[in-house]
C-alpha cells in the first residue's frame, strides 16, 4: 500500500466490490421465455421459468392456454467462489384461440415475472378434402337457437393413424353453459377414398343471453404410435398430430314477448297414450300411461306431464315420471313416461282430461299446444254393489263446533250391533294404551334436558325434511313457478306462500318471493329474470330464521316439576 493514496484504495475496493456483486445479482433475477415465440392454434408451446424463489404460480394462464406436461431441472453455477444455484420451470401451454395472447406476469416467491405476448395465427384447419392425418368437424343442430334453449353439438375426430394418446377439447363459449352428454361413440368411415377411424362426442350447450354466441372450434393433441407411413401421413417425425376445427358464431335469439310460460323451446313435441282403458269398476284403480317425446330438451328443462282433473267423480294418483335422454342425429331428445291410476267413486261415465302442454317451435317461432282427447270411461258398480267409499272431508265439523253432527251411517243387522264384545274389548285396550301413553308423557316431561344436547343451526327448520334443496333446484331449472311454490311449501311445512316469507331470515329471499308473488297474480317482471334471481337466492337452500324461544309470561306452569 505503500505510495498509494488512502482515497484511491477505498474507491478501487469499491469497485472490486461491485463487480463481484454484478454476476450474482443477475442471477437472482427471475425471468420467463417462450419457445417458440409465435405458433398457430392447435400447436403447442413451452414456457420456461428460471428463479430461485420456488415454484411459479401458473393458474392465471388457463385464461387463454390449455396447460399440458409441466417440469422442472436444477442448474448449479460458481460465481466469485460461491455456489448458485437455479431452477427452471416448464409448462407446455395450447392456445385457446387464435390472434395476440398474453402470457401474465406470473408470481414466484417475492418476485413476478415480466408479462410476455404470444402471436397465434389460425394455421390451416385441416378438412375432409385436405387429406390430413387428423381432422376434426363441429355439428351444431341450430345455428340460431333461442335463450335457453337445448342446443345439441357433436365433434366428430378424424385420424387415419393409429393413436398411443391424445385429447379432444371443446372449450365452453362465453355467455352459455356447455355439458358433455354420454359417452364416446367410435366407428370407422371411408372419405376420399381414405380409411380414417372416428371418435364422436356429444355435448349440451344452453346460451344464457342473447346475440352472438362464439363457438371454439375443438382441438385435439395427440401423438401417433409410429409406424412406416407415419411421415407419408403427415405424422411428422416426433410422432404429434394436431388438428383445429373452425369456430362457430351461432346468434342466439330472444325470449319473444308473447311466448307461453314456463319457457320450454322445442324443435317438436309429439304425446300419445300408451294405456289407454274404456273401461273401469268403482273403487278400483284404472291405470293410464302417456308417453311425451321432446326433440330439443333435457330433463332439467321439460316440466312434468300435468296431472288431470276429474272432480267429484273420482281421484287421480300421479307415480313420479321415467325420462330417458338420448340424441337424434346432434339434436337432443327426451322421452317422459307417467303412469296415472284413476279410481273412480261410483258407476256411470267418467270423463278424464286429456293432457295439454304448451311451447315454443323453435323451428316456426311459434307457440303450440300439444294435447291428446279426453277419455270416456264406463264405470261398472263395485264388486260389493255398494258406491266407493268417499274420501275424507277436511271441512266436516270437528266435535265442540256449532256444526250440526253428521247422520248415523245405517249398520245392517246381525253384524257389530249382535256381537258387541269385539268392540268393547277394543275399547278396553285403547284406554289401557291411552293411560300408558300418559305415564310416559309425565315421566318424560320430569327429566331436565341434557346439557349435551346438539344445538340446531338457525338455517334448520322442522319443515326442512318435507322437502330436499335438490328438488328445489330441480324445480327453479325448468319447473312452473306453480311447483316453485309448492316445493317451498313442503320445505316450510306450510300451506301458502305467505308462512314461507315469514319464516325466511335472508331479506333478498324474502323481497323475491314478494316479486314471485307479484309476477303471478299482478303479471309484473318478466319470468326469465324472475327465475334467474330466484336460482341466485336460493342455490343453497332456504334461509330459515331460528326458532323463537318460549316468552316468559310471568306464569307458573301448568305441571311444576316436583322438587325432591
Amino acid at each position: 500500500m505503500i505510495g498509494v493514496p488512502r482515497r484511491t484504495f477505498q474507491v478501487t475496493v469499491l469497485l472490486a466490490m461491485l463487480l463481484a456483486w454484478l454476476p450474482s445479482a443477475a442471477l437472482a433475477q427471475t425471468r420467463a421465455w417462450l419457445d417458440p415465440a409465435s405458433t398457430t392454434l392447435g400447436e403447442p408451446v413451452i414456457l420456461q421459468v428460471e428463479t430461485d424463489q420456488g415454484s411459479p404460480d401458473f393458474a392465471p394462464l388457463n385464461v387463454d392456454f390449455v396447460l399440458g406436461a409441466q417440469g422442472s431441472n436444477r442448474q448449479v453455477q460458481w460465481s466469485n467462489g460461491s455456489m448458485q444455484q437455479r431452477n427452471v420451470y416448464s409448462v407446455t401451454l395450447t392456445p385457446r384461440r387464435s390472434g395476440t395472447l398474453l402470457v401474465p406476469s406470473l408470481q414466484v416467491g417475492s418476485q413476478r415475472t415480466e408479462p410476455l405476448q404470444l402471436q397465434v395465427g389460425t394455421g390451416t384447419v385441416a378438412t375432409a378434402q385436405s387429406d390430413a392425418a387428423a381432422f376434426v368437424e363441429t355439428e351444431v343442430d341450430d345455428a340460431q337457437p333461442y335463450v335457453q334453449q337445448s342446443v345439441g353439438v357433436v365433434v366428430r375426430l378424424y385420424f387415419a393413424s393409429q393413436l398411443a394418446s391424445g385429447e379432444l377439447v371443446l372449450d365452453t363459449p362465453e355467455g352459455a353453459s356447455l355439458q358433455r352428454v354420454g359417452e364416446d361413440r367410435t366407428d370407422v368411415r371411408q372419405v376420399n377414398g381414405r380409411r380414417y377411424n372416428v371418435v364422436e362426442r356429444r355435448f349440451l350447450l344452453i346460451p344464457e343471453r342473447s346475440g352472438p354466441l362464439r363457438l371454439p372450434g375443438a382441438r385435439f393433441n395427440g401423438r401417433t404410435a409410429g409406424g412406416f407411413f407415419d411421415d407419408f401421413f403427415g405424422a411428422g417425425g416426433d410422432g404429434r398430430m394436431n388438428a383445429v376445427a373452425p369456430e362457430r358464431t351461432l346468434q342466439v335469439r330472444a325470449q319473444p314477448a308473447q311466448a307461453p310460460q314456463p319457457w320450454l323451446p322445442l324443435h317438436g313435441l309429439q304425446l300419445r297414450y300408451t294405456t289407454a282403458p274404456d273401461s273401469a269398476r268403482a273403487g278400483e284403480a284404472a291405470t293410464v300411461v302417456v308417453e311425451a317425446v321432446a326433440n330439443g330438451a333435457t330433463r332439467a328443462q321439460f316440466t312434468d306431464l300435468p296431472v288431470p282433473d276429474v272432480g267429484d267423480a273420482g281421484q287421480i294418483f300421479a307415480e313420479p315420471a321415467q325420462y330417458d335422454e338420448t340424441f337424434s342425429g346432434s339434436t337432443p331428445r327426451l322421452k317422459i313416461t307417467r303412469r296415472y291410476s284413476i279410481v273412480p267413486r261410483q258407476a256411470g261415465t267418467l270423463v278424464v282430461p286429456g293432457p295439454k302442454v304448451t311451447w315454443w317451435n323453435v323451428d316456426s317461432s311459434s307457440a303450440e299446444q300439444a294435447t291428446l282427447p279426453d277419455l270416456t270411461l264406463t264405470v261398472a258398480a263395485g264388486r260389493s254393489g255398494t258406491p266407493a267409499p268417499q274420501p275424507l272431508d277436511t271441512q266436516a265439523a270437528l266435535p265442540g263446533d256449532d256444526a250440526q253432527p253428521a247422520a248415523p251411517t245405517a249398520v245392517p243387522l246381525g253384524t257389530a250391533i249382535a256381537r258387541p264384545w269385539p268392540w268393547i274389548a277394543a275399547a278396553v285396550g285403547l284406554a289401557v294404551l291411552w293411560l300408558l301413553t300418559l305415564a310416559w308423557g309425565w315421566r318424560r316431561g320430569r327429566r331436565a334436558p341434557s346439557a349435551g344436547a346438539p344445538i340446531t343451526s338457525g338455517t334448520s327448520h322442522s319443515g326442512a325434511s318435507r322437502g330436499s334443496v335438490a328438488e328445489l333446484r330441480r324445480a327453479l331449472d325448468g319447473e312452473g313457478f306453480d311447483r316453485v311454490q309448492a316445493q317451498l311449501c313442503a320445505m316450510a311445512g306450510v300451506e301458502r306462500l305467505e308462512q314461507v316469507i315469514e319464516r325466511l331470515a335472508d331479506p333478498a329471499q324474502r323481497q323475491v318471493l314478494l316479486d314471485l308473488q307479484a309476477a303471478r297474480w299482478g303479471g309484473q317482471g318478466e319470468a326469465s329474470v324472475l327465475r334467474a334471481r330466484l336460482r341466485e337466492c336460493f342455490r343453497d337452500g332456504p334461509h330459515w330464521s331460528a326458532p323463537q324461544k318460549a316468552v316468559d309470561t310471568g306464569l307458573a306452569p301448568l305441571y311444576p316439576t316436583q322438587r325432591p
